[in-house]
């Protein structure tokens, strides 16, 4: 479902003001970059699964 690279919306906005986050990595866990700041974090599959409103 998700790739690589994939554009992605989440629920809630990160603290720059941006809720649009860029996979980076696909696995156990999630490696999510955002696209204004370029802040990276980790988080569990079922987390993101969670978090995460749609794909662009």
């Amino acid at each position: 479902m998700y790739n690589l690279g994939d554009l992605v919306l989440t629920k809630k906005k990160h603290p720059c003001g941006s809720n649009q986050w860029e996979i980076i990595r696909v696995g156990v866990d999630f490696k999510l970059k955002c696209s204004k700041c370029n802040h990276v974090i980790f988080i569990s599959r079922i987390k993101a699964e969670k978090i995460i409103k749609k794909i662009l």
